[in-house]
């Protein structure tokens, strides 16, 4: 009889936060090596007292008692950081540091973060310990009690633990070790998940120097969208004057001499051929820069079909692949429309390559494109052929560009747009 959907959802659940799950062991591992850690910025940070009531010297003391936990502060912090992202994938941001010296260290005392990185290896850092070392006594007693029955026969008879002939207290050791090994998943995330908090709070940096560093960071941005805006006026303005113009010119000219030689005889009719041939191009060459501003099938059917359409005029083999179940926001589509339009025109124009790869997809609130190419390579947003402006047109959304493109290709184009509101 097959589960029903609660059933089932509480099963998968059990499995993924039961004793042998990768969650839970690595939880395990992050608590466990955060450990000695903690312990070692704790005797770094008691050794200054040792000297401060010795009779060692006066100078030596304050040196010790200044200078060695300044120095190992941003060593301890930058451990710390590195565990987070080793054992957990989760990345504190760091906070820049001025090189030591006089001035640096007058500045660390006063500085509000140097303090309240100091309150976590001195304050937060013990109880973190003192967590990881209560992870470790209930997986080692669960372990204990759980397996009695496979060692308990060689225990002396004066062992606590030695239960020859008490079979009831056997089975009671055996489910209380069975229970601890079943909570200490549980505690062991939620050591790593209040460290993480913690650590957040008191290593990175504060919320006052996050906003500052947002607000830049949208100044740079806002200068990006400017710079894009004008880039892409200039960019209009060219092809209107050196395309559809040109074509409407000598449109004209042919209109007017076929004008004045219609009075029959086949020079007329070719005059006319030539006008009609030049006004089916102008109108070609205007539908390409009306659809190079905003494609209508953008809006009314989404990225996939925008960007196959892009594909299906392309000179040479595009192989598409799309997977975004939910559209995001109509400013991503467009950012992303137009790298890969961009991308696809450098290719041809530039790499000389004869095939070309995008992979679209979405995961949570991230749109991750990737463009291949199989051309020359060797490409430089230093170089111009647009990348720059591809660039300032991704962080316009706060979204990443990164290219990597050796002498002799391939060029790889990786773009992340954040699609959340």
């Amino acid at each position: 009889m097959a589960m029903t959907i609660p059933a089932r959802r509480a099963f998968h659940w059990g499995n993924a936060h039961a004793p042998w799950s990768p969650w839970a062991w690595r939880n395990t591992t992050f608590v466990t090596a955060g450990v000695p850690v903690h312990l070692v910025a704790l005797m770094i940070f008691s050794v200054p007292w040792v000297f401060a009531v010795s009779t060692t010297g006066v100078l030596l003391a304050l040196v010790v008692s200044v200078g060695l936990p300044l120095a190992a502060l941003r060593l301890l912090t930058a451990v710390q950081r590195h565990r987070f992202w080793a054992l957990l994938g989760v990345d504190v941001p760091a906070v820049p540091h001025e090189r030591l010296g006089r001035r640096t260290v007058a500045a660390m005392v006063r500085s509000p973060t140097a303090w309240r990185q100091l309150a976590y290896h001195l304050l937060a850092g013990p109880a973190l310990a003192t967590g990881g070392l209560l992870v470790v006594a209930v997986w080692a007693a669960g372990f204990t009690l759980a397996l009695l029955n496979t060692y308990s026969w060689a225990l002396r008879p004066s062992s606590p633990l030695a239960l020859t002939g008490h079979a009831v207290a056997d089975g009671l050791l055996n489910a209380v070790g069975v229970i601890l090994l079943l909570a200490a998943p549980g505690l062991a995330a939620s050591v790593a998940r209040l460290d993480t908090r913690v650590a957040f709070a008191l290593l990175g940096p504060s919320r006052a120097e996050e906003l500052e560093r947002r607000v830049e960071d949208l100044a740079e941005s806002r200068a990006g969208v400017v710079d894009a805006a004008d880039a892409e006026r200039r960019r209009i303005e060219r092809d209107l004057h050196d395309g559809v113009q040109q074509r409407l010119v000598a449109l004209a000219m042919n209109l007017g001499l076929a004008r004045e030689t219609l009075t029959g005889g086949p020079e007329a009719m070719e005059v006319i051929a030539e006008a009609h041939r030049e006004a089916k191009e102008a109108l070609t060459d205007l539908r390409n820069v009306v659809r190079g501003l905003h494609p209508a099938v953008l809006d009314d059917r989404g990225l996939d079909a925008a960007l196959s359409g892009i594909a299906a005029r392309a000179p040479l083999p595009v192989r598409l692949q799309v997977d975004v179940p939910e559209r995001p926001s109509p400013t991503v589509e467009a950012v992303a429309y137009f790298v890969a339009s961009e991308a696809l025109t450098n290719a041809v124009r530039h790499a000389r390559a004869t095939q070309v790869r995008i992979l679209v997809t979405r995961f949570g609130d991230l749109l991750r494109m990737t463009i291949t190419d199989d051309g020359a390579g060797g490409a430089e947003p230093s170089r111009g052929t647009g990348l720059t402006g591809l660039r300032q047109r991704v962080g316009s959304v706060d979204g990443t560009f990164r290219i990597s493109s050796p002498a002799g290709g391939p060029t790889v184009i990786t773009v992340e747009l954040p699609c959340a509101s």
